[in-house]
């Protein structure tokens, strides 16, 4: 099998999003045990969430990526999007309040 690494990683560790991570990653497992959750789509979830904040998360995303190179990159553009809609709406939320 091959383990696939990153190149180069950037870690970029915010509590905030380490928590998230962590919390997708437990209802992962629970979601394995329990049969009305499903539990892959959480831990790669949290996994997505946690592969800017440790170095073993960077590891296997880079497996995924290189398992489903397609779906990777669509999940990636998805979340460059969503930051820019977010980075506008934050604008527009301070230009609002006088504040921007």
């Amino acid at each position: 099998m091959d383990h696939a690494r990153p190149a180069f990683v950037t870690l970029n560790p915010r509590p905030g999003r380490k928590a998230l991570g962590w919390f997708f990653m437990v209802v992962g497992v629970l979601g394995c045990i329990l049969p009305f959750l499903q539990g892959f789509i959480f831990l790669a979830l949290g996994l997505f969430v946690l592969r800017d904040q440790y170095l073993w998360a960077a590891n296997r995303w880079a497996w995924v990526e290189g398992r489903w190179p397609n779906a990777v990159s669509r999940i990636e553009r998805m979340e460059a999007s969503l930051g820019g809609r977010m980075q506008g709406w934050g604008r527009g939320i301070r230009r609002a309040l006088g504040r921007g």
